[in-house]
């Protein structure tokens, strides 16, 4: 209602005022742009907090993965007093990355793998050959049985060995992954650049952490000791049954580590294939898992302790398709003094290391009978263009035998 003053002048409610506001609460009107701009202030504010809170939380997580690294510096110490035998670095841009599984029976579960508590020895020993074009990759499985040259190496006790011609899982026994490098090395002449150590209990939450991996089985598989009992046909294996999987040698097959590295080769292959269609090295929700295990079950080089460094591996990994990247075998046969152990073959063996050595490329393809796997002998007949590395000329590209991550047993 209209009110007037002593004087007799109307007044009439500012609420009553066509485009007239209402006071704000202190008493003095407030006017839209003022409104806004108070809004615009909190979200500002609301904005640089999230940022903040993103920051931090991502400072924390990567100072967490990163914390998780062992670096081996001891090793490191070890490969620099013998720098002047060790080969001459390869290419530039080409990387060599050697990956050790240690068979150590400690944490939950990991005693049903074996009784020897008080060794460790290689389990699973692989060459990763990483080209300078990054177009693919070459994982080469050095059989454990392999009959070498090990030098003398610094033991744990501080103790060094004497040179021996034994199996080539026993220089992680006498010295570690140095002693294993050193090994590597003086066996196919490639610079090793980088290593990890791998144990039981790091294989089996990655495989857990991607949802388990795919295989599939031409016969049932029933192996007490590994306590291992799967039906025939497409399985999806995770934890303890993964590790058994691929760890199982005398119930499985032929009973040879020759049949056991090929169902390594298979396992990773379809590992890699579902990592990658999967968009798990995109998806940073299921990328944190994985490399939280990984980045906690692992011993590496200085060089590569560090969630950078194994970023940089990852990515050069991601860009790999999936038929580029390459598993096979060091060219191997029945070694003559004793059929249970294995020795090189000549002069596959040696085209092979050289192939790696220099950054050449090189094709696989699956075995073609029993005679050949039984030889150990995996050169085929060449194929006439290259398909990685930086090799552009005409020459043919030797075949090993092997299988890709683009050939799953499950395709």
């Amino acid at each position: 209602m209209p009110d007037r003053r002593g004087d007799g002048t109307r007044v009439t409610s500012s609420a009553g005022i066509p485009g007239r506001q209402p006071e704000a609460a202190g008493g003095s009107p407030e006017s839209p742009r003022r409104r806004r701009r108070r809004l615009l202030r909190w979200i500002g504010l609301g904005l640089a907090l999230l940022v903040l809170l993103g920051a931090g939380t991502g400072w924390w997580l990567y100072r967490k993965l990163n914390a998780n690294i062992t670096a081996d510096t001891s090793a490191a110490a070890e490969l620099e007093r013998y720098e002047r035998e060790r080969p001459p670095p390869g290419s530039s841009g080409s990387r060599n990355i050697l990956l050790i599984g240690a068979d150590s029976r400690a944490g939950s579960g990991n005693a049903s793998y074996g009784r020897d508590k008080g060794t460790q020895r290689s389990d699973t020993v692989i060459l990763l050959h990483l080209p300078a074009d990054r177009r693919s990759a070459t994982a080469v499985s050095i059989p454990r049985d392999l009959m070498v040259d090990i030098p003398s190496c610094l033991g744990p006790g501080g103790s060094r060995s004497a040179e021996q011609f034994a199996q080539f899982n026993w220089a992680y026994q006498r010295g570690g992954a140095a002693c294993t490098i050193r090994t590597a090395e003086k066996l196919t002449g490639i610079r090793i650049d980088h290593h990890m150590v791998m144990d039981f209990d790091g294989f089996k939450r990655m495989v857990d952490v991607i949802g388990g991996v795919e295989v599939c089985l031409k016969q049932p598989v029933n192996d007490p000791g590994a306590r291992l009992r799967l039906p025939a046909g497409r399985q999806t294996l995770r934890g303890e049954q993964a590790l058994g999987f691929v760890r199982a040698r005398y119930s499985l097959g032929d009973g040879s580590d020759t049949e056991r590295m090929e169902r390594q080769q298979h396992f990773l292959a379809s590992m890699v294939d579902k990592v990658q269609s999967n968009g798990v090295l995109l998806n940073p929700r299921r990328l944190y898992p994985l490399l939280d295990a990984a980045t906690s079950s692992v011993t590496t080089d200085p060089g590569l302790a560090s969630l950078r460094g194994l970023y940089e591996l990852a990515r050069a990994l991601r860009s790999v398709p999936t038929d580029q990247v390459n598993f096979l075998t060091v060219p191997r046969r029945p070694y003559a003094a004793d059929p249970n152990r294995d020795e090189l073959v000549q002069p596959d063996a040696g085209r092979l290391f050289q192939r790696l050595r220099t950054d050449q490329p090189l094709a696989v393809a699956p075995s073609t009978g029993p005679d050949e796997r039984g030889t150990g002998s995996t050169m085929r007949p060449p194929t006439p263009a290259p398909t990685s590395g930086t090799d552009t000329s005409a020459t043919p590209v030797p075949t090993f035998t092997g299988t890709t991550a683009g050939m799953t047993d499950c395709r």
